[in-house]
């Protein structure tokens, strides 16, 4: 028989062992099922954090985890040197539910919008003629589109650069929601913009209405890739399968990853039209786990949940409630309530993480974003009820 060890003991080992890479709050779970998880001293919460969105379909869901059991049983990785029976079929079904011609799989959403780089650059060169090594990629500060070290040289964050250095070339950053300052920026060097429709580590920042069709129109006239990374947004995040579709956009490449696997495995993929991914030849880019058998397997169940459970119109639907009701509350604290479908980020005039910490303790997991930002945005498959019984602990947290 396991011994069961308390919090405590988890907490002690992971300061001796681990890189202090992280804050978490002192919650260590064992377990989770739908929006709720369980921690090792037997306490339960509701989790307002979904793995940062990776969890949209909710924790084990069990048509995912069925899929994955069975795939494990059979085969789990081939690598790229051979071909599986299940990454062509996940690839098919991703690009039929999202409507581009090519995909090109990954695991993390770094190694996504890394792809996404070079898929720019490559067409750049090879199809707008733009000279060798002179590429150029426009960016919005308070960008956040992962952790390499080509991610956070074009970073606006201090803190992720430090130290850190040099840094990879020819990023161009403009301020978030600055249609003029784009225009401004772009040159015959210029191959793409990349851009969140909405900044989430950022604050669940949502740009001006009408900047990204704005954006789309003048990348169109300029030859440039508009570059939409979804990481966080995607996948029934706010409302709509991608937040691009709120106006109407459909981006040159669009860049997918956390809830694509529903929390089971990391997949991540690029999507674009032909002209752009099939610019590809073999060596150029690669992944030995990219595209494996366990993960494809996994993702096409996951899409399938979200599309058979109404996941997208669900997040709308109840995305308005919450952020309706969070509205309305009257405290002291709150600056501004903002979201979309269930990304909502609650803007404190104060430092949010106590704030996450008096959550913790009423059994609500949120986290503090660009430290004044509380952020919620619960697995997808939440209920009203379960909703109204976090927005009494929370109206509580936020006029105490």
């Amino acid at each position: 028989m396991t011994q069961q060890h308390n919090s405590d003991y988890y907490i002690q080992l992971a300061e001796k062992y681990s890189a202090r890479n992280y804050n978490p709050l002192d919650v260590v779970l064992s377990e989770g099922k739908g929006v709720w998880v369980y921690d090792v001293d037997g306490n339960k919460y509701l989790d307002c954090l979904a793995a940062y969105s990776a969890v949209n379909q909710g924790h084990c869901h069990p048509r995912i985890m069925e899929a994955a059991q069975q795939q494990m049983q059979k085969l789990t990785l081939s690598s790229r040197a051979f071909r599986n029976d299940q990454m062509g079929p996940f690839l098919q079904e991703l690009c039929e539910l999202t409507g581009y011609e090519k995909a090109l799989p990954m695991n993390t959403g770094a190694e996504a919008v890394e792809t996404a780089i070079k898929a720019a650059r490559k067409w750049g060169y090879a199809v707008k003629g733009v000279e060798d090594d002179c590429a150029e990629i426009v960016v919005c500060a308070g960008n956040f589109h992962g952790r390499t070290t080509t991610i956070v040289g074009f970073s606006s964050e201090e803190s992720y650069r430090k130290d850190f250095g040099p840094f990879t070339p020819g990023f161009v950053t403009i301020p978030y929601g600055d249609v003029a300052a784009l225009e401004a920026a772009i040159t015959p060097n210029t191959v793409a913009f990349l851009v969140e429709p909405i900044q989430g580590e950022g604050g669940v920042v949502i740009p001006p209405d009408g900047f990204l069709s704005a954006a789309a129109d003048i990348c169109r006239k300029n030859n440039v890739l508009l570059m939409a990374d979804e990481i966080q947004t995607g996948l029934g995040r706010t409302g709509r399968l991608f937040a691009s579709e709120h106006e109407g956009v459909r981006p040159d490449v669009m860049i997918v990853g956390k809830a694509l696997s529903g929390g089971f495995y990391p997949v991540s993929a690029v999507l674009a039209d032909d002209e752009v991914l099939g610019l590809f030849k073999p060596g150029d880019h690669g992944s030995t786990f990219g595209g494996n058998p366990l993960g494809s397997a996994i993702a096409r169940t996951a899409l399938k949940v979200l599309i058979d459970e109404g996941l997208v119109e669900r997040s709308a639907e109840l995305g308005d409630y919450f952020l309706g009701r969070l509205q309305r509350i009257e405290s002291d604290y709150v600056k501004e309530v903002r979201g979309r479908g269930l990304f909502i980020g609650v803007e404190l005039n104060v430092p949010a993480r106590r704030f996450a910490e008096a959550l913790y303790q009423r059994g609500i997991l949120a986290k503090e974003t660009h430290d004044y930002v509380l952020r919620f945005a619960p697995p997808l498959v939440i209920t009203r009820e379960e909703i109204d019984w976090a927005l009494e602990r929370i109206e509580e947290v936020l006029t105490s």
